[in-house]
């Protein structure tokens, strides 16, 4: 006897398919997205390789830099043959400077290069000015996915940390290092990741994005580091002195002299001359390429690295991720899907409006603020208008090497960033190429994108009843607009900036909500991992909101039928992993698992008891008092 959907609804709707689905060896799951998404790799690989064989070659400037591109990726000849020769001179490069002051002297020059410099510092939206680009200051990164994989007890972090370093002792001896200075690399290396991951940010408070903004006056900003050049590097940069930068790792500047300074210099030269030699080991031999990938599949679980079409495939997209997206979207995505998508984004804003102005525990003030800001989403569907115009500029040079190519693309990325600076941003701007499975909401610019290749079967189709594709698509769709209300949307106006738009009373109300949310989620096991309700909750939010939008918009249609959108919702979350990736999934994602994400959602909607007989003593029941709703 197969399970009850009364008593784990996922399970039930999915046990035929969990039973059969096979997780490929080079991949770390499988599931609703990732089928799609594997579909999408079959056609580009096919359709890539006949461009390499000169047939079917789409007239197109910048397909065709691709395809030169793609061509020295493929060349496995050529890297295998050069090993790991292209990289040498660079690592060389950190090798010379003979003190911190050197190297600060020459941190402009690496940055121009695209070249790590341990300077983490970007151009970004300000969140009091959304249309505005300002400087944003970061922290450097730790060896471990979170900070709490160092503290003690931890039940993977030592063995992670200790997979790292034979990982790098095998990549190192690659690059003619010998045993001595391998293992002084790594204790060097080691120990400053060790002070890094004392003062940085958490995955979960990374995920409250209003605390931070914190802004701090240049000046005093550059008084946290005084033995690096700030303002050398970045006057060389955008031209003149910055009046102001962000600083959400607050922490990590104020214990800069930790980082960068004479004293933390051995350690810093070390981490750096590991992240050169890091850097490139994709555009190298078969075998570097492989073992430079071997931590990331540990931590993941993936048996094998990717073959070298795949890799040489997705080394040479990178670049030319929109172009190829449009290429997709305009070859698989009819008009006819297009404007039905459009118009059920339509109908699903309506809904939302609807339940807005209904909605009780809201006073008046917050309610019709909530409506301006909803009334400004702006729709992006299927694909972008054109490129960015800067895709114009990529150009593989004659008789450039595979690096070479690689730097020049870096280094124009590197100059196209800084030169936002107190630019106006881009509104119409993807974030996401047209054939990645999947959508976002951008809380800085107000707006929903849906990309083509999520438009499709099981999350949408022509072929499939309203009532699926409203628990497909339609969920999906009213996700996104619910991120404008989660827990991070909320602070944000509907121009996108950071601008509290709600009654005192009305924002105690929306976080007493909220925390039922995280209690639902809080504690629950994946694959013997525990769920974070807190780092969770924002989507956790969008997915209650969405659903509960999403399915008042399919009771309207006459053909409506719970059954089949709520099976749908669960269908979408078909999902196979490997253990490893939902324990590292359960530390760094803000994404619930998706188990999770189908059966505390459904357990708060009344229709979904009345549709499949849930009653007391079932496992998917929930008393009426536990259960919320907040959109």
């Amino acid at each position: 006897m197969g399970t009850r959907q009364q008593d784990d609804f996922y399970e039930a709707v999915n046990e035929d398919w969990i039973a059969q689905a096979v997780i490929p060896n080079d991949k770390s799951r499988t599931g609703g997205f990732i089928d799609l998404a594997d579909e999408i790799e079959e056609l580009m690989l096919a359709t890539t390789d006949k461009w390499l064989a000169g047939e079917d070659v789409p007239d197109d400037k910048v397909l065709s830099n691709f395809i030169k591109y793609h061509h020295l990726a493929s060349d496995w000849e050529t890297r295998n043959e050069l090993g790991t020769q292209p990289v040498k001179p660079l690592i060389a490069r950190y090798q010379n400077y003979d003190s911190f002051a050197e190297f600060a002297n020459d941190i402009t020059s690496l940055e121009k290069a695209g070249l790590p410099n341990a300077l983490p510092l970007g151009i970004a939206p300000d969140f009091k000015d959304a249309q505005t680009y300002v400087l944003w200051a970061d922290a450097m990164s730790t060896i471990l996915p979170d900070t709490t994989y160092y503290e003690p007890g931890h039940p993977q972090g030592a063995d992670l940390l200790k997979t790292w370093r034979s990982s790098q002792e095998a990549l190192l001896a690659k690059f003619d290092f010998n045993t001595d200075e391998i293992k002084d690399l790594l204790d060097k290396a080691i120990a400053f990741d060790a002070r890094v991951a004392k003062v940085v940010l958490s995955q979960e408070e990374s995920a409250e994005y209003v605390k931070l903004y914190k802004p701090y006056k240049w000046a005093d900003f550059t008084a946290l580091a005084p033995e690096l050049p700030l303002n050398e590097v970045v006057t060389a940069m955008i031209g003149e002195e910055p009046d102001m930068v962000v600083v959400p790792e607050e922490r990590f500047w104020h214990a800069a002299d930790q980082f960068f300074s004479e004293e933390a210099w051995p350690l810093l030269k070390a981490t750096l001359i590991i992240s050169i030699v890091n850097a490139y080991t994709g555009y190298l031999s078969d075998d570097v390429r492989v073992l430079g990938g071997a931590y990331g599949r540990a931590l993941s679980g993936t048996p094998e690295a990717k073959s070298q079409k795949k890799s040489a495939y997705y080394l040479a997209e990178g670049p030319f991720n929109q172009a190829l997206g449009l290429w997709y979207a305009h070859k698989m995505f009819s008009s006819e899907a297009k404007a039905d998508v459009e118009d059920k984004v339509t109908k699903m804003i309506n809904v939302y409006k609807e339940r807005l102005q209904n909605t009780t525990w809201l006073q008046p003030a917050t309610r019709d603020q909530a409506v301006v800001k909803l009334n400004a989403i702006k729709p992006h569907i299927g694909y972008p208008e054109k490129l960015p115009d800067y895709y114009e500029d990529k150009i593989v040079d004659e008789g450039a090497s595979l690096l070479e190519a690689a730097q020049k693309f870096g280094r124009q990325g590197v100059a196209r960033e800084w030169a936002k600076w107190h630019q106006t941003v881009d509104r119409d701007e993807w974030h996401m190429p047209a054939h990645m499975v999947n959508a976002y909401y951008d809380p800085q610019q107000n707006q929903i994108v849906f990309p083509a290749a999520i438009l499709q079967a099981p999350f949408y189709s022509l072929d499939q009843s309203d009532s699926a594709n409203y628990g497909g698509i339609g969920a999906v769709i009213a996700h996104e607009i619910s991120h404008a209300f989660d827990t991070n949307g909320a602070s944000f106006d509907e121009h996108g900036s950071l601008n509290n738009w709600w009654t005192d009373e009305d924002y105690a109300a929306f976080k007493e909500r909220t925390q039922k949310v995280i209690e639902q989620f809080d504690g629950l096991d994946s694959y013997g991992a525990k769920v974070n309700g807190k780092l969770t909750v924002s989507e956790n939010v969008a997915d209650l909101g969405g659903l509960a939008a999403a399915l008042a918009a399919a009771q309207r249609e006459e053909s409506f039928s719970a059954k089949e959108f709520f099976k749908n919702w669960a269908t979408i979350w078909r999902m196979k992993a490997r253990p490893e990736l939902m324990k590292f999934f359960a530390a760094v994602d803000v994404h619930a698992p998706n188990k999770a994400r189908t059966n505390v959602i459904v357990s708060n909607f009344s229709e979904f008891y009345e549709t499949f007989d849930v009653q007391p003593g079932d496992n998917m029941y929930r008393e009426p008092a536990d259960r919320t709703m907040i959109w």
